[in-house]
């Protein structure tokens, strides 16, 4: 397919990340070459190279992307809250229904870690960790204000957003459950596992 007339260059980066982020998701990583992202996008495989230096770099640049959109979506909407329970339940909230909008970016931030040339996954690591320690300072102050009971804040932080993020493995849209029941089950099992009241 041959690109249209006219197309601006911000576009055509655009089309070629979102042509990639759906092939990695569809196919994983290794099974797609540049020259088929180049035909869904409907350019030449060598103006691939005038956006991206290589595949590997598509692929960080996704993961990347998604780490720092999520960090500062939180951002965004974290209530700043001095109770803790109510700032673990907004955490838990928003990461449900962040991650339920975005399946492609989400399956390809996790199962493609493996991927990453070990430069790319320190630093997509390093926005992981921030990520994480987001909720870990959250669980240790609701443990200093004896509001949760649980025994190690870092291996919970880890639970919790495995078992958060697991929502995406299953959840169909117009399913028997709505987005707001699943966060609503979502948080009355996560208050088990910090051992905060209902």
């Amino acid at each position: 397919m041959a690109r249209k007339t006219g197309s601006s260059g911000v576009e055509t980066a655009r089309d070629i990340r979102a042509a990639a982020l759906s092939l990695f998701a569809e196919k994983g990583y290794a099974a797609v070459s540049m020259r088929e992202i180049a035909r869904r996008v409907g350019v030449q495989v060598g103006a691939l190279y005038l956006y991206t230096q290589d595949k590997q770099s598509l692929l960080a640049d996704l993961m990347i992307a998604h780490m720092e959109d999520l960090l500062a979506a939180w951002g965004r909407e974290d209530p700043q809250s001095t109770d803790p329970l109510a700032r673990f339940d907004a955490f838990v909230g928003f990461h449900i229904r962040y991650h339920l909008t975005r399946v492609d970016e989400v399956f390809i931030a996790y199962m493609e870690l493996r991927s990453l040339t070990p430069e790319n996954f320190a630093r997509v690591e390093r926005l992981r960790r921030l990520y994480e320690n987001v909720l870990q300072d959250i669980l240790i102050a609701g443990v200093s204000a004896n509001s949760f009971r649980l025994t190690d804040p870092r291996v919970t932080t880890l639970a919790l957003i495995a078992m958060l993020t697991g929502v995406n493995t299953w959840y169909r849209a117009g399913g028997r459950l709505s987005p707001e029941r699943i966060e609503e089950i979502y948080r009355d099992m996560a208050h088990g596992l910090i051992g905060a009241e209902p």
